[in-house]
C-alpha cells in the first residue's frame, strides 16, 4: 500500500469497535427475530427480506459525509499495480543460493550478494523473486541435495550408563528400617 501512497487507518478506538459490535449484534439478534415474525423459511425469501431491511437500516443509521465528491485519485503510469497489490514476503537466502517459500524450495540462478530476497505472490497466481527491485531468475527444485556421507551414516549405539565402583560412597550408605532415612534423635533423660 505504500507504493500507492495509501495510509491504512486502523479503527483501534473503543467508539469504532462499538459501532461494528452493535452492527453484528443487530444482525445476530434483531434480523433473526424479524425474519421469524415474517415466517421466512427459504433462502430466496431471506434475500428479498435483506434487500428491504438493509435499505431501511442504512437510511436510519447512515451519516452524511462532510464533503461530497469523488476522492479517488488516478493511478500514475509509473505504478505497477500487479506488483503493488501482490503479497510480498521476505525470505532469507541460504548459503547454497536457495530459498524456501510455502513448503517449496527454489534455486536462485543469478549471482546475488544479499541476505534477504523478496517473494511477490501476484494476483494471477504467479510469483517473482527480486532483490532491490531487480527480478531474479530461479527454478523450483524438488528436494534439497544431501551429501552421500549423511545418507550412509548409521545411528550410533546407545551408551549404557556408567556403573559406580564398589567403593563408591553411595554404595556404603544404608537406611535403617526405623528411621526411613532420617537421622535418629537421641533424647537424654
Amino acid at each position: 500500500m505504500k507504493e500507492l501512497a495509501v495510509v491504512v487507518i486502523h479503527a483501534n478506538s473503543p467508539q469504532a469497535k462499538g459501532r461494528i459490535e452493535r452492527l453484528f449484534r443487530t444482525f445476530q439478534d434483531r434480523v433473526i427475530k424479524e425474519m421469524r415474525l415474517r415466517n421466512i423459511c427459504t433462502m430466496e425469501e431471506a434475500n428479498r427480506f435483506l434487500e428491504w431491511y438493509l435499505a431501511r437500516f442504512n437510511k436510519k443509521f447512515q451519516i452524511v459525509a462532510a464533503k461530497q465528491g469523488d476522492w479517488h485519485r488516478p493511478v500514475s503510469k509509473e505504478v505497477d499495480l500487479d506488483s503493488a497489490l501482490s503479497i510480498k514476503t521476505e525470505r532469507f537466502l541460504r548459503n547454497d543460493f536457495t530459498i524456501a517459500h510455502d513448503g517449496r524450495l527454489f534455486q536462485i540462478l543469478d549471482h546475488v550478494r544479499a541476505r534477504t530476497l523478496m517473494v511477490e505472490e501476484r494476483t494471477d497466481g504467479s510469483f517473482r523473486i527480486s532483490h532491490k527491485g531487480k527480478i531474479l531468475s530461479y527454478r523450483e527444485i524438488q528436494r534439497k541435495a544431501t551429501s552421500a556421507s549423511k545418507q550412509e551414516r548409521l545411528p550410533l549405539p546407545r551408551k549404557k550408563p556408567p556403573i559406580p565402583a564398589a567403593d563408591h560412597p553411595w554404595r556404603k550408605f544404608k537406611f535403617s528400617k526405623r528411621t526411613f532415612g532420617r537421622p535418629e534423635v537421641q533424647v537424654q533423660s
